[in-house]
């Protein structure tokens, strides 16, 4: 039991910036239907950040999980150096070319009326390119408390510049119309511009904040060490690259392929990614997890009972997931009161596809935690054509049923390319390196909290009363505890805290 609770208490540390910085970012970006009263004047911004994560696979390569699985067997002076000096040169000649072909890439993204937001674009990508290594650094080290500073300072620092830009500064020019203030800002019309300057701000904080990892950088590059680290990780491109088509690509190509006047495609690109963050808690937990999972399975790998320390990991995940999972899917109607009471009825449409963006992302959790398989046994390419064949799907399904049914389609195509790739991760897994995971108790915990949610659902639609609503949710949810309580209570004695509840 120590492993998982280091592993809960790693999770917990570099969770809680993660949550913290993905929840003060979607209260940020939550704004934006109190500034915007029309969703296309977001979609914009939805479709910068769309670019932002491919980018971020191809200008670091794999290097990140590269260093955690060499970093036990060379020297991490030497790989570190070596890997600092590669990533650092690679991520200079990507953002020349960033510039370079700006005007193509603002063109090919119907950005032509805002070619600046490229420049900022280009900006993050390079400073956030930079820091990765030494953020690996600090998780290989179980530096958690700096690891959670920097993350934290960078997203406030993101949020005191678009409080500024939004709000400060233009109730002070209200009065004082005369300031200086006035050269530079702008006004208004392109706030959506202060989003993306704020999280450049952060992105320079962040590094400036890791200087210590920085300096510690020698110019020794060790061309052996590069090349064993290419051969390993050039597969992870295609698996990471895969990856985010399987998770943006909806967004990325959402305006391009329904069937709407360019206005109409712009609204629901901005009432779409607003709908998609609301599956963001289990989002959360899925990187809050990955966060301190990576270094754990491999510094785990050797020990005679690893794969049983696996499967224990994938039932607990499985079980805060379900939580999430209906915490989401029950109070769903919250969100939707909180729009109407605001008068911004248009952001509404499409929450009823969110459980199923939710469960789906349920499904890429535990890929992920299948997927050390094929990292541990040097199957990385098996692991490159899971996801190809997951993109593959992807593309098909959205550019077949987003025309026909919009936000359904996107969400349809999303949960049909987790399953495939959940599924075809646990077989091959099962083969190369076998885990004895408590599969038909995991499957049973899914599907009960897909029952519960499809009834949830029926009671609504006989007595669509608000009172009601949340009651009935509430009780469902309480169900649900009490039912993994009476299941797992032998394991939940165990953990601290919580455990006195448990005995007898």
């Amino acid at each position: 039991m120590s492993g998982i609770k280091k592993l809960a208490s790693q999770t917990l540390w570099y969770g809680v910036p993660t949550i913290a910085s993905r929840f003060l970012g979607y209260l940020m970006n939550l704004t934006l239907p109190l500034i915007f009263a029309q969703p296309s004047k977001t979609a914009d911004l939805t479709q910068v950040y769309a670019i932002i994560p491919f980018l971020s696979v191809l200008f670091t390569y794999g290097l990140e999980t590269a260093y955690f699985r060499y970093s036990q067997e060379l020297d991490q002076k030497k790989l570190y150096n070596t890997l600092s000096v590669s990533l650092i040169g690679s991520t200079i000649f990507f953002t020349a070319l960033l510039f370079i072909f700006k005007g193509n890439i603002a063109s090919w993204a119907n950005l032509e009326s805002h070619p600046e937001y490229i420049n900022w674009m280009a900006g993050i990508i390079f400073f956030d390119t930079i820091s990765t290594l030494a953020f690996a650094r600090l998780r290989q080290e179980n530096r958690p408390r700096r690891y959670a500073f920097a993350r934290l300072s960078s997203v406030l620092m993101n949020i005191i510049v678009v409080v500024l830009f939004m709000g400060i500064i233009p109730n002070y020019l209200h009065s004082h119309p005369d300031s200086f203030l006035k050269n530079i800002y702008s006004g208004k019309d392109s706030g959506i511009i202060y989003y993306l300057i704020g999280n450049f701000c952060g992105s320079v904080l962040t590094f400036i904040i890791l200087r210590k990892e920085f300096s510690q950088i020698r110019l020794n590059f060790d061309t052996a060490i590069w090349k064993k680290i290419m051969s390993y990780s050039y597969p992870l491109i295609i698996v990471g690259m895969g990856g985010i088509v399987n998770d943006m690509l909806s967004r990325l190509i959402y305006q391009h392929v329904v069937d709407l006047p360019a206005e109409q495609a712009k609204h629901e690109l901005g009432v779409f990614a607003n709908i998609i963050r609301l599956s963001i808690l289990i989002t959360i937990a899925i990187q809050a997890f990955r966060m301190a999972a990576e270094p754990f399975f491999f510094n785990r790998s050797k020990e005679e009972n690893a794969p049983r320390t696996y499967a224990r990991v994938m039932k607990f995940f499985i079980l805060v997931c379900c939580f999430l999972f209906l915490g989401i899917s029950l109070y769903i109607d919250v969100v939707k009161w909180f729009f109407l009471s605001i008068h911004r009825a248009e952001w509404t449409e499409g929450l009823y596809v969110v459980p199923l963006f939710a469960m789906a992302n349920i499904f890429l959790g535990i890929y992920y935690n299948l997927s050390i398989w094929y990292k541990l046994k040097h199957k990385n390419m098996m692991g490159a054509m899971i996801t190809i064949a997951g993109a593959i799907i992807t593309i098909a399904l959205n550019v077949l049923l987003i025309p026909k049914f919009h936000y359904l389609g996107a969400a349809i195509a999303t949960f049909c390319c987790y399953t495939f790739m959940m599924i075809t991760s646990y077989v091959l897994g099962q083969k190369y390196y076998p885990v004895p995971y408590a599969k038909k108790k995991l499957i049973a915990y899914l599907v009960l909290v897909a029952l519960i949610y499809g009834t949830h659902r029926g009671l609504v639609y006989l007595w669509d009363n608000r009172w009601f609503n949340l009651a009935a949710a509430t009780f469902l949810f309480g169900f649900f505890t009490w039912f993994v309580g009476k299941i797992e209570r032998k394991e939940l004695e165990k953990i601290p805290g919580i455990g006195k509840f448990f005995k007898h």
